[in-house]
């Protein structure tokens, strides 16, 4: 049993999710990040990944002990700060998995086969006076995954029977039938498609440069799964605006929902607003792992998914 407003929730939480929330704790709301902290002996936050939590916040609740952060991805975190003051930390990996690949597969088609833009061609009539222009086709193309973890095995799985070469990069090889590349840019320089599915870390931060996408070629396609700070986005609308790759499917931008305009005005790029793991399913059983978290830090005992990084 979760104490009663023991748990700080910061931010906004959708509708189904808040539900879930509430049929399992009574949290403290925080809406603002920014603003100053409520009164309270909080020892949790509970957040989502796409609300930055401000260092600055953490500092003014000394008793906090704990944080769940509902998404995959924990860069919103001030995780040096937690680790030093021996802060735990958890995300929910694994239950967004599904959610994600869909996305992506779908993204990966629509790119390939024109399928937004085919649609219009209907709605507007133009096919009553020529036929839809000529696209392309996945099979017998090469698929590259930069990030080989949970999300990007369970898409090279999914790839798999559409008659695809798999390769990956990452920082170390796995016992995986795929070919390995340690270098994104080798990786890049023999793939057709090119997935994004790597953390946000120091270490991934614009690694896609001018020179990753100009080895991918006039040929090849970006879709990036990940974040938007994975991604030189100059380096990116230069290379879509000059051809110098032939198109790109984005689920995450570096400003965020904000992304930058001149991306709006391009007919080489897929956007969708950061809608990967944007289920009813996902979010719900996403919430629940975070509070399954909460539950386990208030019992003492280990976290269902903790941040160990």
């Amino acid at each position: 049993m979760i104490p009663v407003n023991s748990v700080l929730l910061v931010g906004h939480f959708p509708e189904i999710m808040q539900a879930e929330v509430d049929r399992r704790l009574t949290p403290i709301h925080h809406p603002d990040p920014q603003a100053p902290a409520p009164a309270g002996n909080f020892q949790a936050i509970l957040i989502r990944s796409n609300t930055k939590l401000p260092e600055a916040l953490v500092k003014q609740i000394p008793s906090i002990r704990m944080v769940a952060t509902c998404g995959v991805g924990y860069d919103n975190l001030p995780l040096a700060y937690l680790q030093e003051r021996g802060i735990k930390a958890s995300n929910t990996p694994g239950v967004l998995n599904d959610a994600v690949c869909e996305l992506a597969i779908g993204m990966m088609l629509a790119l390939l086969r024109r399928i937004p833009e085919a649609q219009e061609y209907v709605k507007s009539t133009a096919w009553s006076k020529a036929p839809f222009r000529v696209t392309t086709t996945l099979a017998g193309k090469k698929v590259g995954i930069v990030g080989m973890g949970r999300i990007g095995q369970d898409l090279a799985k999914r790839l798999e029977p559409f008659k695809v070469e798999i390769a990956y990069s990452g920082p170390n090889k796995k016992s995986l039938p795929y070919d390995y590349y340690q270098n994104v840019h080798d990786l890049a320089k023999t793939c057709d498609i090119l997935f994004l599915a790597c953390p946000a870390t120091p270490d991934t931060d614009k690694m896609i440069t001018a020179e990753v996408l100009e080895a991918l070629g006039p040929a090849g396609y970006l879709i990036n799964i990940a974040r938007g700070s994975v991604v030189d986005e100059d380096a990116l609308l230069d290379a879509l605006q000059h051809k110098k790759i032939a198109g790109a499917a984005l689920d995450v931008y570096e400003n965020e929902p904000n992304p930058n305009a001149a991306f709006l005005n391009l007919d080489n790029v897929l956007l969708t607003p950061h809608i990967g793991s944007a289920t009813s399913e996902t979010r719900i059983a996403m919430t629940n792992l975070a509070v399954d978290n909460l539950e386990a830090f208030f019992k003492q005992q280990t976290l269902p998914s903790e941040v160990n990084n």
